[in-house]
């Protein structure tokens, strides 16, 4: 096969996993569209709960109690079709793979985007409950708590991301030194930096309030800790590989050259 025709086969299977990917989230975003309104109460519950007496959401523009559900279904169904998406990209580059890098890929994929949601879900059982109460703790006597519903999901959405990506500091920590960009040693010596630093991502990426930045810099700096931990177990196997006899090495060595051997042809 000429590499035009290789180039083009490339090119006809990326469209068709696209095509799938984005089929599996209109099918998703169905059922999520018809509880639209359900869904944006369930997600603006945190703030609910913390209104005072009389205070309640708002909305500033004529097509914003429309768009902004639509706009959490769609979120919604970006979450739950996540697995799907994430199979059609694993299995467009699969085949690019060597053995030892699918087994390495593979559960990276699984763990970052378990890792997310799970940011996602401590920002929104646990951060952002302690940041309404804080916040409306605040308001001064006399003024009347009305949050717009798009400016509040705006918020909420950065929120989500901001922890969502502090929850990928394990799987950055554990690229990083199987990589061989910074050894375990080297990250265990800049702990304190990494702690100031963690503060200073707090005060940049959350609102203006020390509940938010405390509750974004601690687990920052404790999925630091855990990134080194699971880090030094990664690497032991890696290890013990370097130091095998050289009859195994090479026998590695000639599975990866018949696979890209197969990839060329």
């Amino acid at each position: 096969m000429s590499t035009d025709e290789t180039f083009i086969s490339h090119l006809v299977e990326l469209r068709a996993r696209l095509l799938r990917a984005f089929g599996g989230l209109l099918l998703g975003f169905i059922p999520c569209a018809y509880y639209a309104r359900e869904l944006y109460s369930l997600l603006a519950q945190p703030l609910l709960d913390k209104l005072p007496q009389g205070g309640q959401m708002i909305a500033t523009e004529v097509v914003t109690p429309f768009f902004v559900p639509m706009k959490v279904a769609m979120m919604a169904a970006f979450i739950i079709t996540l697995p799907h998406t994430l199979y059609q990209i694993w299995a467009f580059v699969a085949p690019g793979l060597y053995s030892h890098e699918k087994r390495l890929v593979l559960p990276l994929v699984f763990t970052s985007s378990l890792l997310f949601i799970c940011g996602m879900g401590f920002a929104y059982f646990a951060a952002l409950p302690l940041v309404f109460e804080f916040i409306t703790q605040f308001a001064p006597e006399g003024v009347a708590v009305m949050t717009d519903i798009g400016r509040y999901l705006d918020f909420v959405l950065t929120m989500f991301i901001a922890f969502g990506i502090t929850f990928e500091v394990p799987i950055l920590v554990v690229i990083l030194v199987r990589a061989g960009i910074v050894s375990v040693e080297k990250l265990k010596a800049i702990r304190r930096y990494v702690l100031v630093g963690a503060f200073v991502i707090g005060a940049i990426f959350t609102p203006p309030d020390v509940v938010s930045q405390f509750m974004l810099a601690v687990p920052l700096y404790l999925l630091y800790e855990l990134g080194i931990l699971v880090a030094g177990l990664v690497t032991q196997p890696a290890k013990l590989l370097a130091h095998q006899p050289s009859n195994d090495m090479d026998t590695e060595q000639k599975l990866e050259e018949a696979e890209t051997r197969k990839r060329n042809d």
